[in-house]
């Protein structure tokens, strides 16, 4: 199982969707599907904006779980 640990990041960061949807360029409606874990692919594009908005790895947001 995939987990998607977005909220967590934000919460590092003090960042809140909007902001975040405001930096990445992606509707608060996406966001929060990507952050609910309802999400069924992710473009690697909106990956790469979403780790330099948060400034951190892949890893940080993307998690594997048997």
């Amino acid at each position: 199982m995939i987990l998607i640990n977005l909220d967590v990041m934000m919460a590092k960061r003090k960042m809140s969707l909007n902001e975040l949807s405001e930096k990445v360029g992606i509707t608060l409606a996406n966001l929060s599907i990507l952050k609910n874990n309802k999400a069924k692919a992710i473009r690697f594009s909106t990956l790469d904006a979403i780790c330099k908005a948060l400034d951190c790895k892949v890893g940080d947001i993307i998690e594997y779980i048997e």
